[in-house]
């Protein structure tokens, strides 16, 4: 039986695969931050970085600390 947690990481997982191809995405954090961007996801690693050219700024993050994708 999978736990909620694992089915959580999976579908950010899947989210996150889906969104590379998109012009921007919106990442809701779980300490509350939500930042909007592009994204570079790495899947072997888990991890990727979310760019705002108007903002110029980027940050790098990790699945775990998701909380969701929307594009």
């Amino acid at each position: 039986m999978k736990t909620r947690t694992s089915i959580d990481s999976q579908r950010l997982y899947d989210l996150l695969l889906t969104a590379r191809t998109a012009d921007k995405v919106t990442l809701y954090f779980k300490d509350g931050r939500v930042l909007h961007g592009a994204l570079i996801f790495n899947p072997l690693k888990g991890s990727g970085r979310i760019i705002n050219v108007d903002r110029e700024t980027s940050v790098d993050f990790r699945l775990e600390q998701l909380r969701e994708v929307r594009f």
